[in-house]
């Protein structure tokens, strides 16, 4: 990924920590989640390039503090919008209500999933009614990360019998997201770490625990994942895994909803060929979350298609 510690300030954590407040007092049903439209949400884009589904409205549904979702849907905003789709955006507080209005084509595209291992219990509920698009990034992975001062503790096994020294916390994000799961039903018991309690609330929460412990330069851990931009932006180190309990790597996919291709087919064909390398997400996101503000996702797209104009497949017509 591309550093973007130079870049990064903790109002990056502020700005995210207000807009996934204000998701959370929406409360959990779809029917109560954000939408914008394409008008105002996105993008943009030379509308030119696109091949003629003008009428046809794309729904992109995401958590807009999990930035890997944030960044890759305004980026497909802008490529749909100029292909000629109307795109909406419906913001959405948890994992299991995202996963259930995609098979219930509340949204037709999940624009980041990790349905491997990650989101592994929410596909076999609702895998059947979703539709694999693609596998955009190969070789996520969740962990257990410290600050970099830390120098004694370098494995998740190190950490047992030193929950005093945490005051028995280990800081997670969301209670529905695929890493507190693993966290709880698989690495806490896994290495051992009965005494320790995984405390859940949100990624941006979770940030600025982990700024405000390492401005005191005090001992914490917390629930990471990589691509994520903290994981540069922050002086932080990924704990070993010796056993294994997170699981193996893992790729992010662009999901549909069931029939997506035959609704979308111009969509589906170039959304098919989208990969990105580590150092191309770590660029996108990096210019989303840490080069502009809330509110001009949009143009940290046009300026990184402008940056990467050879990432992408063309658009049909092009």
């Amino acid at each position: 990924m591309t550093k973007r510690n130079s870049l990064w300030t903790p109002n990056s954590v502020s700005r995210r920590s207000a807009l996934v407040g204000g998701a959370g007092l929406l409360g959990l049903g779809l029917a109560a989640c954000s939408s914008d439209s394409g008008d105002g949400g996105g993008s943009g884009g030379d509308s030119s390039g696109g091949g003629g589904p003008e009428g046809k409205t794309i729904t992109l549904g995401y958590i807009s503090s999990w930035t890997d979702g944030l960044s890759t849907a305004y980026l497909l905003d802008n490529r749909l919008t100029a292909m000629g789709y109307t795109v909406e955006h419906q913001t959405i507080a948890e994992a299991a209500l995202l996963y259930a209005g995609l098979a219930q084509g509340d949204v037709n595209m999940y624009p980041s999933a990790w349905p491997e291992v990650t989101h592994a219990d929410y596909m076999k509920e609702y895998g059947d009614d979703i539709e694999d698009l693609d596998a955009y990034y190969e070789g996520a992975k969740l962990n257990f990360s410290v600050p970099e001062y830390m120098d004694d503790i370098q494995s998740i096994a190190d950490l047992q019998g030193q929950a005093d020294r945490f005051d028995g916390k280990i800081y997670g994000i969301e209670p529905g997201a695929g890493i507190t799961g693993v966290t709880q039903d698989s690495v806490i018991p896994g290495y051992g770490l009965d005494d320790f309690e995984l405390v859940t609330s949100s990624t941006p929460a979770m940030l600025t625990e982990l700024q405000n412990k390492i401005d005191a330069e005090e001992d914490i851990v917390v629930t990471l994942w990589s691509p994520f931009w903290a994981m540069t932006a922050f002086p932080v180190r990924a704990l070993e895994d010796p056993e294994g309990h997170f699981g193996e790597p893992e790729a992010l996919h662009h999901l549909g909803n069931k029939g997506f291709s035959e609704e979308f087919p111009e969509a589906a064909e170039w959304i098919g060929k989208m990969k990105l390398s580590d150092e191309e997400f770590g660029s996108l996101e990096d210019t989303v979350v840490n080069q502009f503000e809330e509110g001009q996702e949009a143009e940290a797209i046009e300026k990184w298609l402008e940056e990467n104009p050879d990432v992408l497949a063309p658009l049909p017509g092009e």
